[in-house]
Formats: structure tokens, C-alpha cells, sequence
């Protein structure tokens, strides 16, 4: 976090893609305001993004990067390709963004403004629009359709924060058992992280009991775990905002054995999805092959929303990479390429004919899908 985690020549090449892509859309310029889209084509990694920036992309001029002037030290430090702009906080940074649009000379022009963000309120939305006379239009997506795919740098994080997740689920797999406090299994597993070098997570861990499992984003409480009682571990290894999820049940003392039948479907259907992950499919495919298996299995009533989804860049509070969620659905028609990378789960809870969950990272490479976190699938019993 103390440093811009990409060279120049990447970011210039982003910011080359984002003005083809303006160019297509015949604008003059173009505001992008989710956080993760800023640090993408900027760089830009601190904890200040809980206050709104505008980075303002003209077609030919150097970028404008507009927010509070009390984050001076740090834009100017990590940030190369942009230039800053600082508003005071008696004022808004719509009301300097609308300033800096007029010194540029861009008012009356074509400007794209990302809408879908909650890195944009609507307020904020309505006072820039009311003080730019424009034609104005909505750019969401643009960024994030190119973060999909990622770079040789981006791929060097993602196997750095696989290995930060790896280190995180054996610290807290191996604090689980009979009597240990669900304070103290985080606080090893926490421990493990930073020292394995990880940054703060976008959130999570996820590690309750299963007695909580539909609390879906909820974390550790005040409990004791108990001999018989599965915990649901989910939590995610972060380098440079990049995030390598991964996920296990831990049954403590023992497992049933329709509990290990079924963690033999967990398993082969993964393994399904990952033989699944090649350039030119489409999701649906994907989650075709993952349902495949559980139908074959006698499960054919058993339906997810999806069998995983894309993942990388993602800032508190979250690590799907914003206020979306890009999943592997049965519907879906998103094209499979050569550089996404996806935390892609197998889950089969509350079958009726037992209960298992697996999920790891996998990044599709030139040779292939690889499976980045390697913490063994289990069963796992403490």
C-alpha cells in the first residue's frame, strides 16, 4: 500500500485502451469514479478512496486526478500519469471537477461519466452535471470490461496473494478445534497473513460456525467451537488490492460419511469446472459443467446462482472487484479469455444428502487453467 505496484509502461498502455475505447464512443473526455478503476488506471493505493474521486480522462491531455487536498502527500508520491487537484473540504470534489473541466476547455463537449459506482453518489452525480454544460453520457463497464483480463503484473500479484491466502487458511485451519475460541482462530489466522506479507484484505475472513453458515457476509463472533460442528472458512490473500480467494469446511473430531460422499462431488464437479475454463466458452458452459456432475450424482433438483466469479483488483468492502459481482451463471454469454482469473466454488450445502464446499482461485493461462491456492481440499478434519 505504500507504493504504486505498476510500472509506468502499464499504466500508459491502460490509459492508451480507455481512449480507443472513448474514441469509439466519440467522446472528448471521459470521468471515471469507482475506486477500483482508479487505482487500475492510476495506481493509486490507499485507504483514502471513502471519499469520492473523480479522475478526469481527456482524449489528448494528461489525466486530472480530483480529491481531497489532504491527500497530496500521498497522489503525488504514487501517482505519475495523472496530474492532482485538491479540493478543501468546505467544498465538493464535483465543484473542482467542474472547474478543472472549464480550465481544460471541455465544456459543451461529449463527456462520459461512470454512473454505476457507488464510488459516485447520486448527489455528487447531480451537482457536477448542473455545473458543466455537456453532453453527457454513461461509461460504466468500459473499465471494467479490460480489468477481466490480466496482465503478466496482474498475474504476479494474484499468485503473490495465493500464496498470502494459502498461508491465512492453514494458520486458521490448524487454530480449529474442540474448545478453541473463534476469537483466536482469526487472530492466528490475521497473524499469518501480515506476516506472510499480505495487505488488507477487501473483506472478510469469513470464519463461523456452521450454525451461522446462511449469514452469508457476516465474520468470527463470541463462540467456542465444539467437537461435531463444521466452520465455514472464506477469506482471501491480498497483494497490491489484488485477491486470491479460497474456501473450506473444517469438521471438528470427526465426518459423516454422506458428508465424505458428498465432498467426492464437491471435488470432481471443481475439477469439471476447471477443465471447463478455456478461451472461446462461454460461462454458461462453465456452470454447465459443474451442474453436470451434481446431476449425475443424483442432485439434478440442486441449483447455485453461479460456480464461481471473476475476481482481482478489489477495495474494501469488497474482493469482487466492486459493487457487481461478474459471475458464472447458467444465463450467462460472458467469453472466456486467456488471462481472467476466478474464485470458483463448489458448494453443496443443505442437499439432504450431505454437505461439502470447496473454492479456490484459478487463473487461465497460455497453457491452461491453473488452480493458484493450494491448501489441500480435504476433507479436512480437526
Amino acid at each position: 500500500m505504500e507504493r504504486n505496484p505498476f510500472s509506468e509502461a502499464e499504466i500508459a498502455a491502460r490509459l492508451s485502451k480507455v481512449r480507443a475505447s472513448m474514441a469509439e464512443r466519440e467522446l472528448d473526455t471521459a470521468i471515471f469514479a469507482s475506486p477500483e478503476n482508479i487505482f487500475y488506471l492510476t495506481g493509486l493505493d490507499h485507504w483514502g478512496y471513502f471519499a469520492p474521486h473523480l479522475l478526469i480522462v481527456p482524449l489528448e491531455r494528461k489525466p486530472v486526478l480530483v480529491t481531497r487536498a489532504m491527500e497530496k502527500v500521498t497522489i503525488e508520491k504514487q501517482v505519475k500519469a495523472a496530474e492532482f487537484r485538491g479540493h478543501t473540504d468546505s467544498e465538493t470534489a464535483a465543484d473542482l471537477a467542474a472547474r478543472v473541466i472549464v480550465e481544460l476547455g471541455l465544456s459543451g463537449e461529449r463527456i462520459g461519466l461512470e454512473y454505476w459506482t457507488s464510488g459516485l453518489s447520486h448527489g455528487l452525480a447531480l451537482k457536477l452535471e448542473a455545473q458543466v454544460a455537456a453532453r453527457w453520457s454513461d461509461v460504466s463497464g468500459l473499465v471494467d470490461k479490460m480489468r477481466l483480463v490480466k496482465s503478466a503484473e496482474e498475474q504476479a500479484l494474484m499468485r503473490q496473494a495465493a500464496e498470502v491466502t494459502d498461508a491465512t487458511a492453514q494458520a486458521a485451519i490448524a487454530a480449529i478445534s474442540d474448545g478453541a475460541s473463534e476469537q483466536e482462530v482469526v487472530a492466528q489466522a490475521m497473524a499469518a497473513m501480515v506476516r506472510a506479507g499480505g495487505h488488507v484484505p477487501g473483506f472478510g475472513p469469513f470464519i463461523r460456525p456452521s450454525a451461522r453458515l446462511g449469514e452469508e457476509h457476516t465474520t468470527w463472533g463470541s463462540g467456542v467451537y465444539r467437537n461435531g460442528e463444521p466452520v465455514f472458512l472464506e477469506l482471501a490473500g491480498c497483494i497490491s488490492r489484488y485477491h486470491a480467494p479460497l474456501g473450506r469446511l473444517v469438521r471438528i473430531g470427526s465426518i459423516r460419511q454422506e458428508d465424505a460422499r458428498m465432498a467426492e462431488v464437491t471435488a470432481k464437479a471443481f475439477d469439471a469446472v476447471v477443465g471447463a475454463i478455456r478461451p472461446g466458452a462461454k460461462a454458461r458452459d462453465v456452470y454447465a459443467a459443474w451442474q453436470g456432475v451434481v446431476d449425475e450424482a443424483g442432485l439434478s433438483h440442486y441449483r447455485r446462482h453461479h460456480c464461481g466469479y471473476c475476481v482481482g483488483v478489489g477495495q474494501p468492502p469488497s474482493w469482487t472487484g466492486g459493487n457487481s459481482v461478474t459471475g458464472l451463471r447458467h444465463d450467462s454469454d460472458l467469453p472466456i479469455e486467456t488471462g481472467m482469473s476466478f474464485h470458483i466454488l463448489s458448494w453443496l450445502m443443505g442437499t439432504g444428502r450431505g454437505d461439502d464446499f470447496i473454492s479456490n482461485t484459478v487463473l487461465l493461462t497460455e497453457t491452461g487453467a491453473e488452480v493458484l491456492t493450494r491448501t489441500p481440499t480435504g476433507p479436512i478434519v480437526r
